[in-house]
């Protein structure tokens, strides 16, 4: 028996392979089951993705030119139903990256989203193109370099310019030393004295989608630093108390996150990273005692209603929660 197995109440993996959600299927059998791609049902559950489900919906609301909505406005006046966020629950459901309509909407972000001074990513456009150099933020650009190296844009020279943006301005403050001003530093919401959480783990998560030997220097080196935050706040509690949660949100699981995190988000992605230390306990343990009988969690916080399609109900058994439940109790537990 696997030994993360041992922390459960029942084993609701069966649930999980379930045929009515082909995503949950696709991510059970992978990265629960370790079943390689080339798997007769591996190779059915990422056909279906983009056949049955919530991936061909939210295709189906895409215009012409690979974004939803509104073109000019992809991130802020559209949440969560912009290109911006239906571009990041499609990476999250694991939509086909090789499909035309997921590579047009990879285009748009590249060509309004990513400022060509940087290579980062802005939430508002810039009139000759690109995004707006002043208005670049950390998460967004973050959340876009992951779900473009979902998609297969790994290698693609704006891509890395991305990654390097991550590498070279991603700050891990603690509130020690008063932060510096200068461009990109100036959005205190994002930065301040106090890095921003958000921040520093979608930083982590876009740079742990990057496989092993394909990291630079800098990669690692910020993964390290960021990893070392986050395990000095004890994943979700406050570093200077560690008694105390950071902020009552983070104890409430739930999907897709978006911009946000929760305690199980941040474990996830420290997990997936290959940590294994003693201050993610806190985060294991209230992870494991929010199961209930049937080894399943509750989806305690959603934006469905704002999203354009709904994504399970609050309040009840959550297939995406469990998975990722289970994905970093497999990770931590081994």
């Amino acid at each position: 028996m696997d030994s993360w197995k041992a922390v459960l109440r029942a084993d609701p993996t069966d649930w999980l392979l379930e045929p009515g959600d082909p995503s949950v299927r696709y991510f059970a059998l992978t990265g629960l089951l370790g079943l390689p791609q080339d798997r007769p049902e591996v190779v059915s559950a990422r056909q279906d993705i983009m056949q049955t489900g919530l991936v061909p919906r939210i295709l189906s609301k895409q215009e012409a030119g690979g974004y939803w909505g509104v073109a000019e406005d992809f991130y802020m006046r559209s949440k969560y139903k912009g290109t911006v966020w239906s571009f990041l629950l499609l990476a999250e459901l694991g939509a086909d990256g090789g499909d035309e309509r997921i590579r047009a909407a990879c285009e748009f972000i590249l060509e309004k989203s990513q400022d060509q001074q940087s290579g980062a990513f802005s939430y508002v456009g810039a009139k000759r193109g690109g995004g707006q150099h002043s208005k670049v933020v950390p998460c967004l650009t973050s959340n876009m370099v992951w779900a473009l190296i979902r998609f297969g844009y790994l290698d693609d020279p704006r891509v890395r310019r991305g990654i390097e943006w991550i590498t070279t301005y991603q700050r891990f403050d603690d509130g020690d030393a008063a932060p510096p001003k200068e461009w990109p530093y100036h959005h205190e919401a994002c930065w301040g004295r106090h890095t921003c959480h958000m921040g520093v783990v979608k930083a982590l998560k876009a740079l742990s989608e990057i496989p092993e030997d394909k990291r630079s220097d800098d990669g690692r080196r910020t993964i390290e630093q960021g990893a070392e935050y986050m395990l000095r706040h004890h994943v979700h509690m406050r570093s200077h108390d560690p008694g105390r949660v950071a902020k009552s949100s983070w104890v409430k699981l739930g999907f897709p996150l978006m911009w946000q995190i929760d305690a199980l988000d941040i474990l996830l992605v420290l997990t997936r990273l290959g940590y294994h230390d003693p201050r993610m306990q806190t985060a294991v343990d209230l992870v494991i005692s929010k199961q209930d009988d049937q080894g399943r969690w509750i989806l305690e916080n959603t934006l469905n209603g704002r999203m354009l399609v709904s994504v399970e109900q609050k309040g009840k058994p959550s297939k995406w929660v469990t998975l990722n439940a289970l994905r970093a109790l497999k990770g931590f537990c081994g």
